[in-house]
């Protein structure tokens, strides 16, 4: 027997009960991914909210782009696989409309990414951390379904529930296993509405409960043996997962479950200029969004960011002739994103409001020195090494070693 799933409102109980459905329904940290414009949102209550839904944040792209879109759509797509992406690319439509970058990056895997969706195949975003594997997934799961919330969060206590279902257990205990006391999980809701689910830190989560996934990616079936019912999914359906093999104590996937992927790999940006773009970019957004204004010339201070942690990173200066040890931190682009933002509340905050190189270094030294004993060695050396003998670095070095000692 096939039932078709609604969500369900959840009544609370007043024994204290609660439903088995831990899945999260908010959007992941800052990522690398490069974005503009996002304009103020409310929530519900008519607060001004601190991070709006990507398909709140970028309404009107996403209306000028389905009103000028007139290519073929899947089924319950809101988009064409060639608007979709190119909202996450930016460009300019017919009518003169901007459409802002979302990801900066090679095109071809934003359309192998695309392509994927639009095919029976999940999607596995793979990537060293800050690689805006998050960010892709929450532009993607707006662009193709109109709705980026049906998201489970993946941490090393995520349960099967969170995956394919839990129980009101005031109404359980009532009356029994029913449709009434049946929580969907946000994987059950996209099978039954033909939307695209979200499945953040794919290998935090325990393997048992990564496949759950098994069934669910190859039968398209979610069975609900308590009730002798199935959830099938309907055309529309598919899932976005997203992982990263660089944290520590993290579950590999099973080879059945990579097998129900399509994987596609995103790299750290490929060159200075690159990363500096989209520092820059996101760090413009977040501080809009935070009333902070923007720091003159304080693109200077992040290409001297940038420039640290992609050399640190990559175990050799920029012009390949010094090599470094590199800490035990990652030292991402979303990290870099953080130190900048930081610097430009210091500077707004407690300074006359230009980013200057003191209002970075702290969050630098934070950023690099993981492991104080071996890291802070790593750093101080390629102070002296690097920083102190580089041409116009002078306040940096100084404003990094008053943090260090």
């Amino acid at each position: 027997m096939t039932v078709s799933v609604e969500p369900t409102p959840v009544e609370p109980s007043g024994n204290g009960s609660a439903p088995a459905n831990p899945s999260a329904h908010t959007p992941g940290s800052a990522s690398a991914g490069a974005s503009v414009g996002a304009g103020a949102h409310t929530s519900t209550h008519g607060e001004e909210v601190l991070r709006p839904h990507a398909e709140n944040a970028f309404a009107d792209e996403l209306a000028a782009l389905a009103a000028q879109d007139d290519r073929p759509r899947p089924t319950r797509w809101k988009l064409s696989p060639w608007a979709v992406a190119t909202y996450l690319l930016g460009g300019t439509l017919p009518d003169g409309t901007v459409i802002t970058p979302k990801y900066v990056g090679p095109r071809r895997l934003v359309e192998v990414a695309v392509t994927t969706l639009a095919t029976d195949r999940a999607l596995l975003l793979l990537g060293v951390p800050g690689t805006a594997k998050t960010w892709v997934s929450e532009h993607l799961a707006a662009a193709v379904s109109g709705d980026s919330t049906l998201l489970v969060q993946g941490t090393a206590g995520t349960p099967e529930e969170a995956i394919r279902y839990g129980w009101n257990y005031a109404q359980l205990l009532a009356h029994g296993p029913s449709r009434d006391a049946l929580v969907p999980s946000p994987v059950m809701r996209a099978m039954a509405e033909g939307m695209t689910a979200r499945v953040e830190e794919l290998t935090r989560i325990p393997a048992d409960v990564q496949d759950t996934l098994i069934t669910i990616l190859s039968e398209k079936t979610l069975p609900i043996p308590e009730l002798g019912q199935e959830v099938q999914a309907v055309r529309g359906f598919n899932l976005i997962a997203t992982a990263n093999d660089r944290d520590r104590g993290v579950n590999d996937l099973s080879s059945a479950l990579r097998r129900r992927f399509n994987t596609v790999v995103l790299p750290l940006p490929e060159s200075v200029e690159a990363e500096v773009d989209i520092v820059s970019r996101r760090v413009d957004q977040l501080g809009r969004s935070l009333d902070l204004s923007a720091a003159p010339d304080g693109i200077d201070e992040i290409r001297r960011v940038v420039t640290v942690f992609r050399e640190l990173r990559d175990g050799v200066t920029s012009d390949g002739r010094t090599k470094v040890k590199s800490p035990s931190g990652t030292l991402s682009t979303a990290e870099a994103i953080s130190v900048v933002t930081n610097g430009l509340a210091l500077a707004a905050h407690f300074g006359d409001g230009v980013l200057r190189a003191g209002d970075v270094a702290a969050g630098l030294l934070g950023a690099v020195v993981r492991d104080p004993a071996a890291d802070r060695v790593i750093w101080q050396e390629y102070l002296e090494a690097v920083v102190r003998e580089r041409d116009g670095w002078t306040d940096f070095y100084r404003a990094c070693r008053e943090v260090s000692v």
